[in-house]
């Protein structure tokens, strides 16, 4: 529910206390107590006359297979703050904080696995030896951990590999709904893990997984707001679930009602805060930039999750105003929010994304901006575009298209001086990736609006152009996914794996580990359908690139 670096170290800190008490815990269990053993002597000696000793026949031999319900529980505490930990650090989108999920995920599942091996020993007679809260902590562990690592990139599981044990998403969905229907203490976890699955994938890849999971988050939400219909967090993941539906009012409402439920609460300002992020995110969609770009300037003023993203939107929400001064000044502020401060003094991915977007926009005196935009940019790398009124999206191609007119003028009256002059001094144009942007944002809203056959030539000139494009390659891989989602629609879908795998081929750009994260949960849906992996010929890899959908469709 928070971004905040101050509530996370808090946690992670609080976590990591109670795993030490756990293992403690389990620590003391492995030795037995000589004094405990001395004085159960004793007293076993003197008071042999005031109760039958039992025949050991009429102790279950069970008692011995298992251990102690209190060892399982320490097990479980243990892992839970493990796996705790790991989604506050798959929460920080970084290539670093990935690997440390996994980490962590192992050591959850390794902790889980102990006490759901006995679980199945058990059988139908787990009720004798293990309280009903600790299986329900063993189903939300078992069952959160095979739907993580099935979300996370190939390479991030590679790394971090259990020794060839691979997640299953069915049974992590199994074990989640049992802990749920169950009404027990993790019941309201595994709801909101559920719900937090279905909204996070979805939103990472709308076009492949709405329909698969919308309809089952509406139904895991109607189900928990019987219980607790005055629940902020389940009102949070009804606005996130209400934008999955395209119904942006009735998110920005349940937004509204979240933040106004939690008023006077311990997570008041943590509520508050996300929902008002979400609030100015629904604002962008339906073309409220005036009230976007208040709410992003307070969360700014807050210190929320990224303070120089919240200003850099802040200046593209006035950009889309036309206040192309107060623009100006708001992107001149994000340089001195940024702050050098995770993964061993590296910026976080969005800090180095407005850092250099700004830096872009000062190296021509802003004289450049008529060819950005930067609203619309940053809303197609999170895959938000899918969400916007098709009217309005309309309107957002007009923009692209009158950039690219600008662009392509100011490219005529550069060339037309070296018609004019010998060896000017002006170098040749260089637009290569303010073009390739613009074509990626309008291939992207073809795609939404369902005109996948218009999206051809502009992503083969990004394609054809890979090589001039250095500030912003991510504009390259983005285009293969945009090509694939092109193809899907037209009915090849084996084209579109293949060219999502021609994306897994880039490195070291923008949004790295958000794309792999997409291209996962597409190959996973690739998967479903029985669309697998073709097997790469001689010499396939050094063949030139490109796309041609039109003929795909014939």
């Amino acid at each position: 529910m928070t971004a905040s670096d101050q509530d996370q170290t808090m946690a992670l800190d609080a976590l990591n206390g109670t795993y030490d008490i756990a293992k403690g815990q389990l620590d003391a269990a492995k030795k037995p107590s000589l004094i405990a053993g001395y004085i159960s002597n004793y007293m076993g000696k003197n008071n042999t006359e005031s109760k039958p000793v039992p025949r050991p026949s009429e102790v279950s031999s069970a008692h011995s297979q298992y251990p102690p319900n209190g060892v399982m529980r320490a097990h479980v505490l243990k892992a839970e703050c493990c796996l705790q930990i790991a989604i506050i650090q798959l929460l920080q989108e970084s290539v670093m904080s990935y690997v440390k999920c996994g980490l962590n995920l192992r050591r959850a599942y390794s902790s889980y696995n102990i006490v759901w091996q006995e679980f199945k020993k058990m059988g139908s007679d787990h009720t004798k030896y293990m309280d009903s809260d600790t299986v329900s902590g063993v189903q939300f562990g078992i069952g959160a951990v095979h739907l993580i690592l099935s979300a996370l990139p190939t390479k991030i599981l590679k790394a971090v590999s259990i020794l060839g044990w691979k997640p299953d998403k069915k049974l992590g969905f199994e074990l989640l709904k049992e802990c749920a229907s169950s009404k027990r203490v993790r019941s309201s976890m595994a709801t909101m893990m559920l719900l937090a699955y279905y909204s996070a994938t979805t939103s990472f890849v709308p076009q492949l997984l709405s329909d698969t999971y919308t309809k089952a988050a509406m139904e895991t939400l109607l189900e928990a707001q019987r219980y607790y219909p005055n629940s902020a967090f389940y009102l949070f993941f009804a606005g996130r679930i209400s934008r999955l539906a395209s119904d942006l009012p009735l998110s920005t409402q349940s937004y509204l009602y979240a933040a106004e439920i939690s008023k006077n609460e311990w997570a008041e300002i943590a509520v508050s805060n996300s929902c008002r992020f979400e609030i100015a995110t629904n604002h962008m969609l339906t073309g409220n930039w005036e009230q976007a770009a208040e709410s992003f300037g307070f969360l700014c003023e807050q210190n929320y999750w990224s303070p120089a993203f919240c200003k850099y939107a802040q200046g593209a929400c006035l950009e889309m105003m036309g206040l192309r001064t107060e623009a100006i000044l708001a992107f001149a502020d994000v340089n001195k929010l940024v702050v050098n401060k995770k993964l061993g003094g590296r910026m976080t991915d969005i800090d180095t994304y407005v850092q250099r977007k700004v830096l872009a926009f000062q190296v021509s005196g802003y004289q450049d901006l008529d060819f950005y935009i930067p609203a619309l940019e940053f809303m197609c790398i999170w895959n938000q575009l899918s969400f916007i009124d098709p009217e309005l999206l309309r309107q957002h191609m007009t923009l692209v298209e009158n950039a690219i007119t600008a662009l392509q003028a100011r490219e005529d009256e550069e060339y037309s001086i070296r018609m004019r002059e010998i060896a000017p001094d002006t170098p040749l144009p260089d637009h290569f990736d303010q073009r390739a942007v613009l074509l990626l944002i309008r291939a992207s809203i073809h795609n939404v609006l369902g005109e996948y056959n218009n999206t051809t030539i502009h992503l083969n000139w990004i394609i054809d152009h890979k090589q001039n494009i250095t500030q912003d390659s991510w504009a390259v891989p983005y285009a293969l996914w945009e090509a694939g989602i092109s193809c899907w629609f037209l009915d090849r879908k084996e084209r579109s794996r293949h060219l999502w795998d021609m994306s897994l081929g880039y490195s070291k750009f923008d949004f790295e580990h958000r794309l792999a994260v997409r291209l996962n949960l597409a190959f996973g849906r690739c998967d479903d359908l029985g669309i697998l992996k073709p097997e790469a010929t001689p010499g396939q890899a050094k063949k030139r690139f490109s796309i041609s959908i039109p003929s795909l469709s014939s």
